[in-house]
């Protein structure tokens, strides 16, 4: 069974909230949008039939510990009968506890992260669970088997230091090719931010980063990705800086992808 959670909680945004009214309006877009249902590889997405909407947390606190307890269980009940799940974020600092908790089910990950940003921070402007540090966090605990970074192109040094201390496989932006995919390992977890595309793309989103791939190359990833994916996240998009829904249906588009992937 594949199952779908929403996760709006973006407190831990270190510039911009909007990312935590990203689950429905991502949603919407199934009967607002202007596609099908249909993925690339012509598979049909239909809610109820192909996967489980177990629709959004309620976040009665906006304090990160709890934000954290309350994902990390909520995630660990909804895989625990061997499910798969796609998390919509929320800000990035989602993927510390739901990936933790897909750790603790099936044992240290391999994860392919699709990013602008590193998130490696130790600390982040005195906030251990930024959504500029969940990695490092994930890391520390020895919850990865490896990381390997797509689509980096804001490394401070800190992070080049973090990623040389855990042994991170980055490809920046700069020097892209899909060569990686073949070195991938499985089972895989992918955790995309959708701030891996161009801001001209991509407009939804908190922090502009110039210098991205294009939608095109971010479908053709996916599409050569043929490692079994146990689950999947898709965090960052800010609905408070679309134009017309162009994000909320690149959005959409990604979540049938990943979906389909995970089938």
């Amino acid at each position: 069974m594949i199952k779908v959670l929403g996760i709006p909680f973006d407190a831990n945004s270190s510039f911009l909230r909007g990312p935590y009214l990203a689950p429905p309006r991502i949603r919407l877009m199934a009967t607002e949008g202007s596609a099908n249902n249909y993925t690339e590889e012509g598979v049909e997405i239909i809610a109820g039939r192909d996967y489980l909407d177990l629709g959004d947390l309620s976040f009665g606190s906006q304090n990160s510990q709890k934000a954290y307890e309350q994902v990390k269980a909520a995630v660990s009940k909804a895989i625990a009968d061997g499910s798969k799940l796609l998390s919509l974020g929320g800000d990035h600092s989602i993927a510390y506890p739901v990936i933790e908790a897909h750790a603790l089910k099936h044992g240290p990950l391999h994860v392919l992260q699709l990013d602008a940003h590193g998130d490696l921070y130790e600390n982040f402007e005195d906030n251990p669970y930024s959504h500029a540090c969940p990695f490092a966090r994930l890391l520390e605990k020895g919850l990865l088997k490896s990381l390997t970074q797509v689509g980096i192109r804001t490394l401070t040094q800190h992070q080049r230091e973090q990623a040389a201390k855990y042994r991170v496989n980055i490809i920046e932006m700069k020097d892209f090719t899909m060569d990686f995919i073949s070195v991938l390992e499985g089972p895989l977890y992918i955790s995309l931010d959708i701030d891996v595309l161009d801001p001209a793309f991509a407009p939804g989103i908190s922090h502009y980063e110039p210098g991205g791939m294009n939608s095109r190359q971010l479908l053709d990833i996916l599409i050569a990705i043929k490692l079994p994916i146990i689950g999947a996240d898709l965090v960052e998009y800010n609905p408070l800086r679309d134009r017309h829904d162009m994000t909320a249906m690149v959005a959409f588009k990604l979540m049938k992808e990943l979906i389909a992937k995970m089938a």
